[in-house]
């Protein structure tokens, strides 16, 4: 679990983050949401210590991290899987080495274990037949794939996925989406996803957090957002005619 409490942060005196307290559960996909500029990426960029917040507290299953010392820091990122959103894979490296990196960089084990543990994380995410490929030579669905076979590598307990959906087609984004929740699901992770794609909310949206000009705004899960009043909220959801008439079918069902 982590949890944020009154949490701030700014760049040359403009505030950007402003008393954000939010509680990400284990075992569930939490995802982060808000238009162009409202602070999601911020945000993220705060809970994996990539900015210093100003104000706040920010703790890992009761653990600060902002109070901690370079050497625990360091201990507890080895804990962490990310997923960036062009997929951040080595073109010069095979499918296999790119997620043996993380292996390599922080695991004792021996070579054949680690080897091992790679292919194994190849094979969860359904890769096998892949390993000796090069990244420019699979689809860009498959290079995400391999981006999460490489972000659990290491076992990690937190999960952070930067728009992961970014770039593929709706079909492929679906299967990403399973995918990550299956994971979180399976081996228990806190799982916080940056996103605004609106099939990923509504499909995925097991705790849903919506940030609005730094401010958190509303907070729910995907069942929420069809009953919520937050006109800010619906404005974002629905923004499409599409969109709409989904939400007047979903309201329909639940008064019949």
């Amino acid at each position: 679990m982590i949890e944020i409490e009154k949490l701030y942060k700014s760049f040359d005196g403009i505030a950007v983050l402003k008393d954000i307290n939010a509680t990400f559960e284990n075992g569930k996909t939490n995802l982060i949401i808000g238009q162009s500029g409202s602070g999601k990426t911020v945000l993220m960029k705060c809970i994996v210590g990539l900015l210093i917040p100003e104000k706040g507290e920010l703790l890992y299953d009761t653990r600060n991290f902002l109070s901690m010392a370079k050497t625990e820091k360091k201990a507890l990122r080895r804990e962490m899987g990310m997923i960036f959103q062009s997929a951040a894979l080595f073109d010069s490296m095979s499918v296999l080495d790119n997620v043996m990196f993380p292996l390599n960089m922080f695991s004792n084990d021996t070579l054949r274990d680690r080897t091992q543990r790679a292919r194994f994380c190849l094979d969860r995410v359904n890769l096998t037949e892949a390993a000796d490929k090069f990244p420019g030579e699979i689809s860009g669905g498959m290079q995400k794939r391999v981006a999460i076979a490489r972000a659990i590598a290491l076992n990690p307990q937190y999960l952070f996925c930067d728009e992961p959906n970014s770039g593929l087609d709706p079909k492929t984004s679906l299967l990403i989406d399973e995918l990550i929740q299956d994971i979180t699901r399976e081996y228990n992770m806190t799982t916080i996803i940056n996103t605004h794609d609106m099939n990923s909310v509504l499909g995925i949206g097991e705790k849903i957090i919506y940030i609005y000009e730094g401010s958190k705004e509303w907070e729910g899960t995907k069942d929420d957002i069809f009953t919520s009043t937050n006109k800010r909220l619906n404005n974002f959801i629905f923004a499409s005619d599409l969109l709409r008439k989904v939400k007047d079918v979903e309201l329909q069902n639940l008064e019949g």
